[in-house]
């Protein structure tokens, strides 16, 4: 792992190795991310909510309709606010990551304000799911293997929710989810066939195991 500064190659902190070659890139869906990864429907609503109660309060304390709906636009102004901040900061996430898949290891290159390139060699992956959301976009999430100690906050938002005890990296909010995961179960396929531990499932099956669909 290392703060990038120049890539060679975009996503890659320094020129592949021989043999290596990249298979897929992607980056997040700017919007999906924000929804899911900084919740900014649920702050808009939550704005929504505290607004209604304000103007309902006013109303019964006979203040009138027009004290009672400056209450309300006040709260929503507000809401609106922050969730413009949320939709830039998220934008923002999104332009600056890029994901890779070689045949030996996947790339992450994330974090807005200090950039930094994670390398997953397959060695340590376990295995990676696919997760499909409602709005078109996937996640596949990375596990790895329990001897690798790594911290959620350190991937986060790239990172399977609510997973901190063992967390696992993942690819977010990506459009392309269905390619990138047959992408890598056929490396992750490939690596294991090379290294001779074999495995009972064929690429195809692999790229759908542990498919989970959620809506969004």
């Amino acid at each position: 792992m290392r703060t990038h500064e120049y890539e060679p190659i975009p996503g890659l902190p320094e020129e592949l190795p021989e043999g290596e070659e990249i298979l897929w890139q992607g980056k997040p869906a700017w919007w999906s991310l924000t929804k899911r990864a900084l919740h900014v429907r649920k702050v808009a609503a939550y704005f929504v909510i505290v607004g209604t109660w304000f103007l309902i309060d006013a109303l019964l304390r006979g203040e009138g309709v027009p004290v009672a709906t400056g209450e309300l636009f006040s709260q929503l102004l507000v809401g609106a606010l922050a969730c413009g901040l949320l939709a830039i900061i998220g934008r923002w996430m999104a332009n600056t990551t890029l994901y890779t898949i070689t045949n030996r290891r996947v790339v992450m290159r994330i974090g807005a304000a200090l950039p930094t390139t994670v390398n997953l060699p397959y060695s340590k992956v376990e295995e990676a799911n696919l997760r499909h959301f409602k709005d078109g976009t996937s996640d596949i999430p990375i596990r790895l293997y329990e001897s690798e100690q790594v911290r959620f906050l350190m991937f986060w938002p790239h990172a399977r929710p609510w997973h901190l005890s063992r967390p696992e990296p993942a690819l977010r909010a990506i459009p392309d989810g269905d390619q990138a995961a047959r992408v890598l179960a056929e490396a992750l396929e490939a690596h294991r066939a090379q290294e001779g531990q074999g495995v009972a499932e064929g690429p195809a099956d692999s790229a759908e195991a542990g498919l989970a669909r959620e809506t969004s």
